[in-house]
């Protein structure tokens, strides 16, 4: 197939690589750019791959905490300066509030659910007549935790991401400190055994392929690959990342020290997997114009 200008740069932004390697590599997986990334990676040539996916939906992330309930939901809008509107801000706060305290099944419940006199849908729809963009509930995660247990909330700048996290034991200082990591560092797993086994071996595959075209020897090829497969597992999995306030422990051991464990983790980035359509500001000009 043909390849785009534009795959070559997505590829390029997301690994860093040269614009023939990554050319090269996109021609070699059919246009495929998980494939392509993999391929990069196997000769050597990623040098900074992006963690999170396309972050392009406006809108803000809040937490609610109801007892032994928390809810955590992302709000969608059209453009970031909602996100400073005042009743955008309530309505995400009563949303919140709202799932919090009543627990729905899916996102159709939650939308079903009385706000005011009216359902969540229909006040999202109000809102959107009077702001004049289009505003949606995205997403909620319900968490609920025993009551020796404590729940640690952080949101980073003002709510573009929203950080959950439960603990046994511990106290509330120590959760929002576990909670603040996860924002800065945006963990995929809690522990080792999360990882699925078939992403295990395709890493473990990857990694094999990568030293074996470094050209070492191959006795040690096992040795390397499982240091290499070693660091990628403390680099995804929470408990075994360096904590960003203490380098000198991983952040289960700063736990551990302050008596507890952690039992679950929700972090929700405004926007993220979501592809916001690309506008070529020239053209809109062009267009308004009449030219």
């Amino acid at each position: 197939m043909a390849i785009t200008a534009k795959q070559v740069k997505e590829l390029r932004d997301k690994t860093q690589a040269g614009m023939m390697d990554a050319k090269k590599a996109l021609v070699e997986a059919d246009g495929d750019m998980d494939k392509a990334i993999d391929v990069l990676r196997e000769r050597g040539l990623v040098k900074a791959a992006k963690k999170s996916g396309n972050i392009a939906a406006e809108g803000l992330a809040e937490i609610a905490i109801d007892g032994n309930t928390a809810a955590i939901v992302e709000v969608n809008a059209e453009t970031d300066f909602v996100a400073s509107n005042d009743k955008f801000q309530n309505f995400v706060t009563a949303v919140a509030k709202t799932i919090a305290a009543n627990k729905p099944a899916d996102l159709d419940a939650a939308l079903a659910l009385d706000l005011d006199g009216e359902t969540i849908d229909a006040a999202a729809k109000s809102l959107t007549a009077v702001i004049g963009e289009k505003i949606s509930v995205r997403r909620f995660a319900i968490v609920s935790k025993e009551d020796g247990d404590v729940f640690g909330q952080y949101l980073h700048n003002g709510g573009q991401i929203a950080t959950l996290v439960t603990l046994k034991g511990g106290d509330e200082e120590t959760a929002k400190d576990v909670a603040m990591h996860i924002a800065a560092i945006n963990p995929k797993y809690l522990d080792r055994d999360q990882v699925p086994a078939d992403e295990l071996k395709h890493e473990t595959e990857l990694f094999t392929e990568e030293t074996k075209n470094e050209g070492k020897p191959e006795k040690i090829i096992p040795r390397i690959v499982e240091g290499r497969v070693n660091k990628w597992l403390s680099e995804i999995s929470l408990v075994d990342q360096e904590f960003v306030k203490d380098s000198d422990k991983t952040v289960g051991e700063y736990v551990a020290s302050k008596g507890a464990t952690i039992k679950s983790f929700d972090r929700f980035e405004v926007g993220e997997g979501i592809e916001k359509k690309a506008n070529d500001f020239a053209a809109e000009v062009a267009q308004q114009q009449g030219k």
